[in-house]
Formats: structure tokens, C-alpha cells, sequence
């Protein structure tokens, strides 16, 4: 049995990543499994700041208009 860690590539820009840094982002709908990105640490902030300008509530910061998302 080998402890050398395993490293597998980044689906965002395809570096060697190894399963310490990496970050798995799954979407699902109804349970169902839509996507699983496994992304290295710069990649995954990169989502992160999408994620925040697409979905996030503004920079007012005011969310009471809005409807209610649900992250698991």
C-alpha cells in the first residue's frame, strides 16, 4: 500500500491537483446528480467569486427581497 498521495487533474484548467486540495463541487436537482467538478484551490475561488456575482444578493447586501437559496 503506497502513501504517496494521489493526484488527479483539475476539470477547470486541467493541473495536477492532489486530493488534500482539491474541492468537489456537485449540482444537484431533486437528488438527482447534475454535474461533479473536481477543482484545485484556485479554480474552486474562481467558482466561488462566480457563484457570489451570479446568485449573491448584491453588494447592498439587503437579501429580504429575494428568494430563499439553499446550499447543501
Amino acid at each position: 500500500m503506497s502513501d504517496a498521495p494521489t493526484t488527479e487533474p483539475c476539470d477547470g484548467c486541467g493541473d495536477p491537483t492532489t486530493d488534500a486540495l482539491a474541492r468537489t463541487v456537485r449540482l444537484s436537482v431533486d437528488r438527482a446528480n447534475i454535474d461533479t467538478q473536481r477543482l484545485c484551490p484556485d479554480c474552486f475561488a474562481d467558482w466561488i467569486q462566480r457563484y457570489q456575482d451570479r446568485l449573491g444578493s448584491g453588494p447592498d447586501g439587503d437579501d429580504s427581497d429575494s428568494s430563499e437559496i439553499i446550499v447543501d
